[in-house]
């Protein structure tokens, strides 16, 4: 588990960390929309240096722009994704509107990327011959293996992209996927 002590949780804004305060310690950033500003980027690659950097956006479209301008500045950001599903509350989408349970759960399944090791080797084959594409099924499969594998929400592409930069093996998948049925 990450000391989240020793951590700068980023969040979008002031409400997120009204309602992580009451169960995480930790410190916070907030961006303030998903223009976020030089400064905070600045900032965050400075304490990158010292603290963990762990973005905890919005599972929206918003949230999904601000994790990746973070991620393409500071090099070594964690990642933590709550489901949209359980993120929302009076037609609103966000941490905020999630629950202490499905945060924790986020926060405990945080994905770290390892640099010095070589990524993996899985194709666009691989995911079609395990179901995860070019199914009608297949867009709940990947939501399901994405969500066991913490890695946020994912269209085919971007989930490629990510069990590679992850390692995660073909048999790692294929031992998920036959294992739920």
């Amino acid at each position: 588990m990450i000391d989240l002590k020793n951590s700068i949780i980023v969040v979008e804004g002031a409400s997120d960390i009204q309602f992580l305060s009451t169960f995480v310690n930790s410190n916070f950033v907030i961006t303030n929309g998903s223009s976020v500003p030089r400064e905070t980027l600045e900032y965050l690659l400075k304490a990158s240096e010292t603290k963990n950097i762990i973005i905890l956006t919005d599972p929206d479209y918003p949230g999904e722009k601000i994790r990746k301008t973070i991620n393409d500045y500071v090099p070594n950001c964690l990642n933590a994704y709550v489901r949209k599903e359980y993120s929302i509350k009076k037609n609103k989408v966000g941490v905020a509107e999630s629950t202490k349970e499905e945060v924790l759960n986020a926060l405990s399944k945080i994905k770290v990327k390892d640099f010095n090791q070589k990524q993996g080797t899985l194709t666009e084959m691989d995911l079609f011959n395990l179901g995860l594409t070019g199914r009608d099924s297949s867009k709940e499969l990947r939501k399901d293996v994405s969500y066991h594998f913490s890695l946020g929400y994912n269209n085919s592409k971007s989930l490629l992209k990510k069990l590679n930069e992850f390692n995660i093996t073909y048999k790692e998948l294929e031992d998920y996927i036959n294992g739920r049925k």
